[in-house]
């Protein structure tokens, strides 16, 4: 009976390890943790297409619709279309941190066309024009 005892301690405290690993790993917890120290952070699950990647940078949330088409080779991510969770927090915000979250995502997906939502989709127009 204590053998058993022993044995159910042992593996409770082995399993609340595992648990403590897997929260500390866990990329959601790393997103958010990175969306309050307002630093760059990209969650993204590439083998699900259907599943949106989220983006902070500056504090500011944006997530990634990824769209399915063919290239010459394969089957992959030829478009994506990037918006905002709040536009309010977008003050500040400038073309190159707009470029630098462009060179992110088509450094993950090297085929896709990135499209904005507004407003951001008019400050890119009128910067690239320049």
């Amino acid at each position: 009976m204590i053998l058993l005892f022993r044995f159910v301690i042992l593996a409770l405290i082995i399993y609340l390890f595992y648990i403590a690993v897997k929260f500390i790993l866990d990329p959601k917890r790393k997103l958010e943790n990175a969306h309050e120290q307002k630093r760059f952070f990209f969650y993204d699950v590439p083998d699900n297409i259907r599943k949106n990647f989220l983006i902070t940078y500056e504090g500011v949330m944006f997530e990634g619709e990824k769209y399915l088409g063919t290239t010459d080779r394969a089957f992959e991510v030829v478009s994506i279309f990037i918006f905002p969770h709040n536009k309010d927090l977008l003050q500040g915000l400038s073309y190159e941190d707009f470029k630098f979250i462009e060179q992110e995502v088509k450094l993950r997906y090297p085929n896709a066309v990135i499209d904005w939502k507004s407003p951001i989709k008019e400050l890119i127009e009128k910067n690239r024009n320049k």
